[in-house]
C-alpha cells in the first residue's frame, strides 16, 4: 500500500487503514523509519492507525471506514467498541455523554480532555468542564482515543486520557456528499458537504441536521425529541508545492443550534417497571435551547521535511438555557425532584404532583432557567523537529498554550401549577436569583516530549507544566445588574509539573511490548486552598499478530492520592459545581482487543470479527462523607459508582465490493449508582444489558449507496442510569433507511 505523504493528517488517515493493511506485506517505503518522517498535523493526536499502533501508550484510531460502518450519530455507540472506555447514557441519543477513560469519574465527561481538531472543546475546560456541549459525531471524519502513558502533550486532564474528534477535512480534489436517512420516531439526518483544493487554495462547506420526535411519551403527547443544526466551513491558503519554506493558513467556522425537549426527571422503580418510556406530566415544560460558535485559525510553517511549527488561535462560545423542573412543593414542604423520586413512599403527595395526578396550587412546581454562557479562547503552538543518527531516530515536540475560559451563570426560577395534567405559569422569578456569578480560569500550559528510537526500542520521556488561576465573582441574588453591591470573590491557584515516560519494544515485526508511568492531574475548582486531583498511573501491554489474529492486551493501575468529586445537578446534586476531596482511590484493570478475519484473504468477501473486553476494579482506600448524590457516605473498600466491572463488545462484518452487513453487540455489566461494596441494593443498581445493533449497505454504483440501520435489534428494555433524578431507559428498537450520494 502506497501512503501519500501529505502535510494534512487526514490525507494520511484516509489511505492508511489498519484493517486493509494488516495482511499485506509493507513495501520498503512504508517502513517505520520512513513513516517517522511524516509530521502529523497539530490538529490530530496521531492521525492514522499505524501511528496509533506504534505509540508508547495505549491508543486507538477510529478511521473514516469504521465510522461509516454504522453511521452512528451517538458518540456512546461509536466508542463502545474501544476497551477502557466506559460511559452511562442519559437521553438515548448521546446528546450529553458521560464518558470515562480507565475509571475516571464519568459525570458529564468532565475528567477527560475533550478536543475537536486538537483544540479543547468543552464549554469551559478549566473552570466548568462538564460537557453540556458535545460535537456531533455524525460530521466527524475520525475519532482518536489516547489512554495511559506519554499523554503529557494533552491536558489539562491527564489521568484517564484524551479524545480528539477530527472534523471533515478540506479534500485534495473536488468532491462532495449528500447523505439522508429517515426512521423510527421520525428520526432523520441530513448531511451535505462539498470541497475542493487547487494548488494554493482549498475549501470545504458542510451542513448537518439531526432531529427526532423522541421515544418517550408525555401525557399531552407533546414532542420529547430534539432538533440540531450545524454549519461548518473551512478555507485554506497555502504556498506553492515548489516553495522552499511551505506555509498554510486555514480558517474554520462552526455554528450549531439545538432545541431538545429533554428533562432531568426520570421514573420511580415501580413506574419504570410498568411503563419505562413514559415521562411525568410535570416535565412538559422542560427544554434545552443552545447555540455554539467556533472560530479557529491554523497556521502551519514547514521549514523542511524535518521541522514544522503549527499554531492555532481559537474562540468558542456556547450559550444554553436548560429550562427544567427543579423542585416540588406540597403543603409548604419543598423537595428536589431527585429526593422525591428516590423516596416515593415518603413523598407520595409530591410524587402525585409530579405525575400530574393531583391538581396543585400556584407556584408548587418550580422550573429553573439554568441560563449560562461560556467562553473558551486561546492561542497554542507546537514545534516539531526530528533528526536521524546512526541507527537512531529523534523527535522533539515543544508545545505552548495560553488559555482563558469562563462560565457566566444568570439563572432564575419560575412558578407553575398543574391542573388536569397541564402546567400553567403562575409567577415569574427574578433574574439572577438562582445563580448570578462568573467563574473563570486563566491557564498557561506547556510541554516537551522527546522521542528516541534505537533499533527496536522507543522511549518517550515528557514533561507538562500547568499554571492555572481560577476565580469566581458571585454577585448574589439581589444584584441582577451586577453593580457589585454584594459582590464576593474567591481565587485558587495551581502550579504543577506533570511528568511521564513511555516505552515500546518490538521483539519481532509481529510482537511488541509497551508501557509507561505518568502523573495524573485534574484541576480543582476555584475554592480557596482546594488541592488538585492527582494520581500516579501505570500501564503495561503487548500488541501482537499470531497468524490471522491481531490483538492488544493491556493492564493498567491508577493510584489516586486525591480524587475529586463534583456537586452536579446531573448526578442528583445541587448543581453548585463545588468540588470535594474524596481521598485515596485505586483503579486497575485489563483491556483486550482482538481482530480476526474468518475468510481467506484471497476471497472476494471479507468476514472480520472484532472482540473487545474491559475489566475495571475500583476501590476507595479511605472513608468520608458527602452530600453528593453520586457518592453518598463512603467507607474504605467501597467501589466507585457508575463504573461497570465487566464490559465487552463483539462485531462481525460481511464485506463485499457491492454490499456489506455489520452486526455489533455490546455487553455492559451491572454497576452501582452510589459508592458501596458487596451485593448492590436494588435501589442502587443499574442491571447489565446486552444490546445488538445492525447495519447494511448496498452500493448501486461508486456514487450511490443505500443504507439501513437498526438500533437495539432485539428491542431490549433496559435502564441506563438513575441520575439526574430517577431511572432512565435506553433507546428502544429503532430502524432507519437512507441514501448516500457522492460526487
Amino acid at each position: 500500500m502506497n501512503c501519500k505523504l501529505a502535510l494534512s493528517a487526514l490525507a494520511l488517515v484516509s489511505v492508511c487503514n489498519l484493517h486493509s493493511q494488516s495482511n499485506k506485506q509493507k513495501k520498503p517505503q512504508d517502513s517505520i523509519q520512513k513513516l517517522d518522517e511524516v509530521l502529523i498535523d497539530a490538529n490530530a493526536i496521531f492521525g492514522n492507525k499505524y501511528v496509533a499502533k506504534n505509540r508508547t501508550g495505549s491508543a486507538y484510531y477510529i478511521s473514516p471506514k469504521e465510522l461509516k460502518k454504522f453511521s452512528y450519530t451517538d458518540i456512546n455507540r461509536v466508542l463502545r467498541a474501544i476497551p477502557g472506555v466506559t460511559f452511562y447514557e442519559e437521553d438515548g441519543f448521546g446528546l450529553r455523554p458521560n464518558i470515562s477513560l480507565r475509571g475516571t469519574s464519568p459525570e458529564r465527561s468532565a475528567k477527560i480532555s475533550l478536543m475537536e481538531d486538537g483544540v479543547l472543546i468543552a464549554p469551559a475546560p478549566y473552570s466548568a468542564p462538564s460537557a453540556y456541549y458535545f460535537p456531533s459525531v455524525a460530521r466527524m471524519e475520525a475519532v482518536e482515543i489516547l489512554k495511559g502513558s506519554s499523554q503529557v502533550q494533552y491536558g489539562p486532564f491527564t489521568t484517564g486520557g484524551a479524545i480528539n474528534m477530527v472534523s471533515t477535512q478540506i479534500p485534495d480534489n473536488f468532491n462532495g456528499q449528500v447523505r439522508a436517512s429517515l426512521g423510527s420516531f421520525n428520526t432523520s439526518t441530513l448531511h451535505a458537504r462539498v470541497g475542493d483544493s487547487r494548488p494554493t487554495l482549498g475549501y470545504m462547506v458542510e451542513y448537518l441536521n439531526y432531529n427526532s420526535d423522541g421515544f418517550k411519551n408525555l401525557p399531552d403527547n407533546s414532542n420529547t425529541g430534539f432538533d440540531i443544526n450545524e454549519v461548518v466551513a473551512k478555507f485554506r491558503v497555502n504556498s506553492k508545492a515548489e516553495a522552499k519554506v511551505k506555509q498554510a493558513f486555514e480558517v474554520k467556522f462552526q455554528y450549531s443550534d439545538e432545541v431538545s425537549n429533554e428533562t432531568y426527571i426520570g421514573l420511580t422503580e415501580s413506574d419504570f417497571e410498568n411503563s419505562p418510556f413514559d415521562r411525568y406530566a410535570s416535565s412538559q415544560e422542560d427544554q434545552m435551547n443552545a447555540e455554539h460558535l467556533q472560530l479557529m485559525l491554523t497556521h502551519t510553517l514547514q521549514f523542511s521535511k524535518n521541522f514544522r511549527i503549527t499554531t492555532n488561535g481559537y474562540y468558542n462560545k456556547f450559550t444554553r438555557n436548560w429550562y427544567k423542573l427543579d423542585d416540588v412543593i406540597f403543603n409548604g414542604d419543598k423537595q428536589s425532584i431527585a429526593n422525591v423520586i428516590a423516596n416515593p413512599e415518603t413523598f407520595s403527595n409530591h410524587l402525585s404532583l409530579l405525575r400530574g395526578d393531583t391538581n396543585s396550587n400556584a407556584d408548587e412546581l418550580l422550573v429553573k432557567a439554568n441560563n449560562r454562557s461560556y467562553i473558551s479562547k486561546g492561542l497554542q503552538t507546537k514545534f516539531d523537529y526530528h533528526w536521524y543518527g546512526e541507527n537512531t531516530f529523534h523527535d522533539l515536540e515543544i508545545g505552548l498554550r495560553y488559555h482563558y475560559d469562563e462560565e457566566d451563570r444568570f439563572q432564575w426560577e419560575d412558578g407553575f401549577n398543574i391542573i388536569d395534567g397541564n402546567m400553567n405559569l403562575t409567577s415569574l422569578g427574578a433574574k439572577g436569583e438562582q445563580g448570578n456569578r462568573i467563574s473563570s480560569a486563566i491557564a498557561f500550559a506547556s510541554f516537551i516530549m522527546y522521542k528516541f528510537k534505537y533499533e527496536n526500542l522507543t522511549l518517550t520521556p515528557g514533561l507538562r507544566y500547568e499554571n492555572i488561576t481560577l476565580k469566581r465573582d458571585n454577585y448574589g441574588s439581589a444584584d441582577p445588574t451586577r453593580i457589585g453591591i454584594d459582590l464576593s470573590s474567591r481565587e485558587n491557584k495551581v502550579d504543577i509539573f506533570i511528568p511521564g515516560i513511555g516505552f515500546n519494544y518490538a521483539f519481532t515485526s509481529d510482537i511488541s511490548m509497551f508501557g509507561g508511568v505518568h502523573k495524573g492531574f485534574s484541576p480543582p475548582s476555584n475554592q480557596e486552598g482546594q488541592k488538585a486531583e492527582e494520581s500516579i498511573n501505570y500501564e503495561l501491554g503487548s500488541r501482537f499478530v499470531l497468524g490471522k489474529i491481531r490483538g492488544e492486551l493491556v493492564g493498567f493501575y491508577n493510584d489516586y492520592s486525591n480524587l475529586l468529586g463534583s456537586d452536579l445537578a446531573a448526578t442528583g446534586g445541587t448543581g453548585s459545581l463545588e468540588q470535594f476531596n474524596a481521598g485515596e482511590v485505586a483503579v486497575n484493570g485489563v483491556e483486550l482487543l482482538l481482530n480476526y478475519d474468518l475468510l481467506n484473504k484471497n476471497s472476494e468477501y471479507n468476514l472480520p470479527i472484532t472482540f473487545g473486553y474491559t475489566l475495571t476494579n475500583t476501590e476507595f482506600l479511605n472513608s468520608f462523607g458527602s452530600d453528593d448524590g453520586l457518592w453518598g457516605e463512603v467507607t474504605k473498600g467501597d467501589q466507585l459508582p457508575y463504573i461497570p466491572k465487566h464490559q465487552f463488545n463483539v462485531m462481525l462484518s460481511l464485506e463485499h465490493t457491492k454490499y456489506e452487513l455489520n452486526l455489533s453487540g455490546r455487553f455492559n455489566g451491572e454497576f452501582r449508582t452510589q459508592a458501596g461494596s458487596g451485593d448492590i441494593p436494588n435501589d442502587e443498581l443499574v442491571a447489565s444489558n446486552f444490546i445488538i445493533d445492525f447495519s447494511a449497505k448496498y452500493h448501486f454504483s461508486k456514487s450511490l449507496t443505500a443504507t439501513g440501520n437498526i438500533i437495539n435489534m432485539l428491542n431490549e428494555t433496559y435502564a441506563v442510569s438513575r441520575v439526574p433524578a430517577g431511572l432512565r431507559p435506553g433507546h428502544p428498537f429503532g430502524a432507519n433507511l437512507g441514501l448516500e450520494f457522492r460526487f
